[in-house]
């Protein structure tokens, strides 16, 4: 069912202190930023924000200090960035709370911009600390959250801080969930998901969730191993969790009670090592031979796919179909990749894709920037598709 929640068009921010969560987990290599994408997706909001008035306070986690400042996690190297693609200056608080956040908020004026220290670096901050969330709280008139990857975690910068203040959704935390819930929660039908990657045990809870909303479910990768070992294929020397065969044959009986059709590679790329260049064969799954590993899906498996993606008018997808990172074995993650983007262009398609492989796999195939939605939020996206309530997010509903 999906749910009504609070935007910042919904809040008056002129002359307040705003206090805004996004996410600065960002790559970074010898004190510099690598990989600026998280910035660029949090620019939205916090150029709206100063240009209506608001005093933006920008709250972020970087690494995992385990609750102590250390240097070699601190912020102070993302502010620089931000101001360059801010085009404004970008003010820096060496604690995100007490008396050195104040003074520096305190000497904030209508559309000025300041990103405090480490949120991580106070032990408050995971364990959800009242107290804690209450510091953060006081340096606010107003709280938005746009870091939806952080969201699955019960934080005091994520869900504490909520409970103190007036709360809202910024501009990329709003995308996320209406991509969500127009791929999920009230998707149009035909809806196929793809899933794929090395393990069942990482994402039983995915499928699980999916049986009861989606009409296709396509597995992929090492996960589809597992499911033709369960139903008596023998797949030779390919990555498999035998340990789970009893699941995977729970999940494909309930999927037949619910009327969703699994999909399972028919046909294999194999090949007995895996590097690029490495001979390969193509063969009926059934025919995998013993010394031999199976690295893609065939080209039947391949067209069976793009026939359900025709019919569909929804796809979420989170996992490759193969070792994509290894050439020749990339190819049906690709050409499944540019089949749907192919149709989501000619607006007969809406497609949603998360998760770093999948990311990966979509850039690979030059397909991101035709894609409905891309989410780079790797656990919070999974756990939304496993159906769990988002602690950062549940705050947030009207």
């Amino acid at each position: 069912m999906t749910f009504q929640f609070r935007t910042i068009d919904d809040a008056d921010v002129t002359g307040k202190r705003v206090l805004v969560r996004v996410d600065f987990n960002l790559p970074m290599k010898d004190g510099k930023v690598t990989d600026a994408t998280r910035i660029d997706r949090a620019l939205p909001t916090i150029a709206e924000l100063a240009d209506k008035g608001a005093r933006v306070i920008l709250l972020a986690h970087f690494g995992r200090p385990k609750g102590k400042p250390n240097p070699e996690m601190s912020l102070k190297p993302i502010a620089p960035v931000l101001s360059d693609r801010l085009g404004k200056p970008v003010g820096f608080a060496d604690d995100c709370i007490g008396p050195v956040a104040a003074g520096i908020i305190e000497m904030l004026k209508d559309g000025d911009v300041v990103l405090l220290e480490n949120t991580r670096f106070h032990a408050g901050e995971e364990a959800n600390e009242a107290e804690f969330a209450e510091s953060l709280a006081s340096l606010g008139d107003i709280y938005v959250n746009d870091a939806f990857s952080a969201a699955h975690r019960a934080h005091g910068s994520t869900e504490g801080i909520a409970h103190h203040l007036p709360s809202y959704a910024g501009r990329t935390m709003q995308a996320e969930i209406e991509a969500l819930q127009a791929g999920l929660e009230a998707p149009e039908k035909p809806v196929v998901a793809i899933v794929g990657g090395s393990k069942v045990s990482t994402k039983i809870d995915v499928l699980t969730n999916l049986l009861d909303r989606v009409d296709y479910l396509v597995i992929g990768g090492g996960m589809a191993n597992t499911f033709l070992a369960a139903k008596g294929v023998d797949i030779g020397k390919s990555l498999c969790e035998h340990d789970l065969a009893d699941t995977a044959r729970s999940v494909m009986s309930r999927a037949e009670e619910k009327g969703c059709e699994i999909l399972l590679p028919t046909d294999a790329v194999v090949a007995r090592h895996l590097r690029s260049g490495a001979p390969t064969e193509t063969v009926p799954v059934e025919e995998t031979p013993e010394d031999m590993m199976i690295l893609d899906a065939g080209p039947l498996s391949l067209k069976a796919v793009v026939a359900r993606l025709d019919l569909a008018k929804t796809l979420v997808w989170n996992g490759p179909l193969g070792a994509f990172e290894v050439e020749p074995f990339d190819e049906a993650t690709v050409g499944a990749a540019r089949h749907a983007a192919e149709l989501t262009r000619a607006g007969k398609l809406v497609s949603i894709a998360g998760g770093g492989d999948t990311v990966a796999a979509l850039n690979q195939a030059g397909v991101s920037d035709d894609f409905s939605y891309i989410s780079t939020a790797g656990g919070a996206f999974l756990e939304w598709m496993e159906g769990k309530a988002l602690p950062g997010v549940e705050v947030l509903k009207e």
